[in-house]
């Protein structure tokens, strides 16, 4: 039997199906992540400019590392924006 009735409550929570993350380059098998390749990095940065976390884009912690300094250099000589207008 449900809990008491109170305002705003709408019943049990319901869960939905998600599904595993894996780290995609752990799966291609790439050897390093290169910070001129702007087409791959740019999956990792939003318009907003921020680097996706781990548990959003699914990456291993080592891909991540080094997935954050290929970023950052790529935004020091101006290949990815630091963020939009």
């Amino acid at each position: 039997m449900p809990g008491p009735k109170k305002p705003g409550w709408r019943g049990p929570k319901k869960f939905l199906f998600r599904r595993p993350k894996f780290c995609k380059f752990c799966e291609e098998k790439i050897p390093f992540i290169d910070y001129k390749d702007v087409k791959l990095l740019q999956g990792y940065v939003p318009e907003r400019g921020k680097i996706l976390p781990r548990r959003i884009s699914g990456t291993c912690a080592t891909h991540q590392r080094e997935l954050q300094q290929a970023i950052k250099r790529a935004r020091n000589i101006a290949l990815l924006p630091f963020t939009t207008d």
